[in-house]
């Protein structure tokens, strides 16, 4: 038995969720007290304990033991790290085999942690939480396919509604299916038939959740040689689906292994995967199918959460929690994603959102070498763990910070040196354009005040009449330096405006 007396030096808050699943068993262990479910240790056994289950009604004898290894090292390392709370949640495999009590009694007894099995509805709308714990705003159906079961879920609103439980886990489908993938659509059907409600989906999106469908999005990217290789929020209109899952149900899985990310083991699954999620989106009619990384687990993460906390924005809650570790002067985020409203006044609230993202991330990347700044600055906000955030945005706020580092958005000299092509590849050139202006006022910004807060709500920028006018406090020599005037005029020019410095009384810049 484990004791989970916090060992952490710096008592730090930590929660850790095992996903006791009928494929896999896996720990993580988020950062607490925080919007976003930040994965401190994040590790995974593959124990198939599911594997037998139609055929004898008990869990897999040999993922027992794996079972019972994995969950040994799992509660040994939450309480080396000091987890405060440990939860075990049980999916399909232990909820449906008759050895399934047993299994309980007998973990409870060896490690001191109780199983909480999860109902099929329960697992569902956690997977569904998953989601909208990322994207506050989907619209769509949720499908969470595990190795026991496949669970949809109707979301809209910030809410989730209608819901259906199948065993048809990946596991299943493939012992059902006779090994054969053109075999999974009839085995679908079957189950999605029985919905009334599944009319009411059609239009909206899918949401694709859980391992198997990861790898599904992996092997969709490597075939249509996709720029980015992040899988939160890769998405797909409908035919683009469509054609790429069918070519992937028949693909055979030694061609897959060879994808990056894919085991050997999910690559048997692929096929599988790749027909059902097929089916769904042939079903459905959704206008495009989008791959989470946000499940069952993240689900849990947020249910847990104080309600003021779930209300947060989920990138700005990122963003703003960034600049509290890595910025020169926390604070100035919130201060230069203000100032740049007046320059953007008319910016729809999508818009303004990725902004003030973008002016939170601003300062962050001070401490990278000078001569790489602006390439490190822009490769890690394009991976950064963003919740919710699609990938033709994520491209845009790296550009934003690209250019505010004073890197360029255009292509110069070998294309192996073009450093902003994977992300100019996903956006057209308004798009681009829009990045570009934005990273140049807050360079300007910052170079007006070199990051140091209560400067810049001294000052104003403001287009009027065919000139962009930066007004500041008369007699205030901070303002004034040549490099202000070069940083506004280029800002200037690619906004087609004459540049101009107005000096004036402080209190009629609006903003002391």
């Amino acid at each position: 038995m484990v004791s989970f007396a916090p060992a952490n030096p710096e008592g730090r808050d930590t929660v850790g969720v095992v996903d006791l699943g009928s494929n896999s068993v896996r720990l993580v262990v988020y950062e607490g007290g925080r919007r976003i479910p930040m994965p401190l240790f994040n590790e995974k056994e593959t124990c198939a304990l599911g594997r037998t289950l139609d055929e004898t009604g008990r869990m897999d004898p040999d993922g027992v033991v794996l079972a019972h290894r994995a969950l040994g090292r799992f509660t040994a390392l939450a309480g080396s790290m000091g987890v405060q709370r440990l939860d075990i949640l049980g999916t399909a495999a232990v909820r449906e085999a008759t050895d399934g009590p047993h299994f309980c009694r007998d973990v409870e007894r060896r490690f001191g942690v109780p199983i909480r099995i999860l109902s099929g509805e329960e697992e569902a709308q956690l997977a569904a939480a998953g989601v909208l714990c990322g994207k506050p705003e989907a619209d769509g159906l949720v499908a969470d396919l595990g190795g026991g079961s496949l669970d949809l879920v109707d979301v809209g609103q910030g809410r989730y509604g209608a819901y259906a439980s199948f065993q048809l886990g990946v596991l299943r489908l493939m012992e059902r299916a006779g090994k054969k993938p053109k075999r999974v659509a009839g085995l679908i059907d079957d189950a999605v038939k029985t919905l009334d409600w599944m009319g009411d989906l059609r239009g909206r999106n899918v949401y694709a959740v859980g391992g198997t469908w990861r790898a599904v999005a992996r092997a969709c990217m490597a075939e249509s040689d996709y720029p980015l290789q992040v899988l939160d929020n890769f998405s797909l209109d409908r035919d683009a689906a469509l054609s790429l899952l069918a070519t992937l149900a028949r693909r055979d899985p030694d061609t897959l292994r060879k994808v990056d990310g894919i085991s050997k083991r999910r690559a048997q699954h692929v096929p599988f995967g790749a027909a059902a999620l097929h089916k769904l989106v042939e079903a459905t009619q959704p206008e495009r199918l989008v791959f989470s990384i946000y499940g069952m687990r993240e689900g849990w993460f947020f249910e847990n959460l104080p309600h003021a906390m779930q209300m947060e924005d989920p990138l700005i809650s990122l963003a703003r929690g960034y600049e509290e570790h890595f910025g020169r002067f926390p604070g100035a985020g919130a201060e230069m994603a203000a100032w740049t409203d007046g320059l953007f006044a008319d910016d729809p609230p999508g818009l303004r959102r990725l902004r003030h993202a973008a002016g939170y991330l601003a300062d962050s990347f001070w401490a990278e070498h000078p001569d790489y700044r602006a390439e490190q600055a822009f490769l890690r906000t394009l991976r950064l763990p963003f919740m919710g955030l699609d990938h033709r945005d994520r491209a845009c706020l790296a550009l934003a910070v690209l250019v505010r580092y004073k890197g360029d958005v255009k292509y110069k000299g070998d294309a192996k040196t073009d450093l902003a092509k994977k992300a100019r590849d996903l956006i057209d050139e308004e798009r681009t354009g829009r990045a570009t202006r934005v990273g140049l006022t807050l360079r300007l910004g910052y170079t007006l005040t070199g990051g140091v807060p209560g400067l810049l709500r001294r000052t104003r920028i403001a287009r009027e009449s065919g000139r962009l006018v930066l007004y500041v406090p008369a007699g205030e020599p901070a303002f004034t330096a040549g490099t202000v005037h070069k940083a506004l005029d280029k800002l200037a020019r690619t906004m087609n405006l004459e540049s101009e410095i107005r000096a004036i009384a402080e209190a009629d810049t609006g903003t002391g």
